[in-house]
């Protein structure tokens, strides 16, 4: 029986496959673990406060892309108490919940709208505002308990893209794919493993609009004052149902959808 011989050509070429799969292999499992390390790290802090800049793509009917820019600060502490203000979008929002009511502030018209029917979680709090108002806020991904098994399902693609610098942090940067979007996080590498930067940008739509929240000032395991989470108000202002209230999502009400 003749032993079949392998093409020496055919051997380069399997060796080289090998050498070019293995740390293309690595590189995903890297990838995967630097993010579970931060989703681990952000999961076991039960206060975490930071400061945070976002950009929100639109596309016009014509094609236009416009970025609306708003800045503000999150302050929480699992499971259930949250609070926030933003400014930009043309509004000027704080966001009061203390696990059994959530009040939304709309500062600019003195105006503020409660719910006391909603969930005792800020990862439920989460699911409930994007189900019931359309309150889609990508960024919030970053709140869950969670964030790994949040993410990482419907994840196609994955790549280490090796470190760079957000605000002068060294961070490492990673680029994950999905069917309907692309996203990519910057975690910082040195100290606690918090997002220094999360983008997520849409594949379904024509020019590709981005989502882009930056992280500042982060702290962490530093509890604030309980008064910090309840609505005082000390501006009188006047209560309106929440689908009155402007300025609760991040888009600004000229910009419509569809228009």
């Amino acid at each position: 029986m003749k032993k079949m011989r392998t093409p020496a050509a055919l051997v380069v070429a399997l060796a080289a496959a090998a050498v070019i799969a293995a740390p293309a292999q690595a590189d995903e499992e890297d990838a995967k673990a630097l993010l579970k390390a931060m989703s681990d790290y952000l999961g076991s802090q039960d206060s975490i406060s930071f400061a945070y800049d976002t950009d929100l793509e639109v596309v016009t009917s014509d094609l236009q892309k416009i970025a609306f820019a708003s800045s503000g600060r999150m302050t929480l502490e699992r499971p259930g108490k949250l609070h926030a203000s933003r400014t930009g979008g043309f509004a000027d929002v704080e966001i009061f919940y203390d696990g059994s009511t959530l009040t939304v502030l709309g500062k600019t018209l003195n105006v503020y709208t409660q719910a006391t029917e909603v969930p005792d979680t800020i990862d439920e709090l989460v699911d409930w505002l994007r189900a019931n108002h359309n309150v889609q806020a990508p960024g919030a991904d970053l709140l869950f308990a969670n964030v790994y098994d949040q993410l990482i399902p419907h994840v196609t693609d994955v790549k280490d893209l090796g470190q760079g610098v957000i605000r002068g942090v060294a961070c490492d940067h990673l680029a994950f794919r999905t069917e309907d979007v692309d996203w990519q996080i910057r975690i910082a590498s040195e100290g606690d493993p918090y997002p220094g930067r999360y983008v997520v940008t849409s594949r379904l739509m024509a020019q590709a609009p981005e989502y882009r929240i930056e992280i500042s000032d982060w702290t962490a395991g530093q509890p604030a004052d309980a008064s910090l989470y309840s609505f005082d108000n000390a501006t009188g202002a006047e209560e309106v149902q929440i689908e009155d209230l402007a300025g609760l999502g991040e888009l600004p009400n000229l910009a419509a959808a569809g228009e």
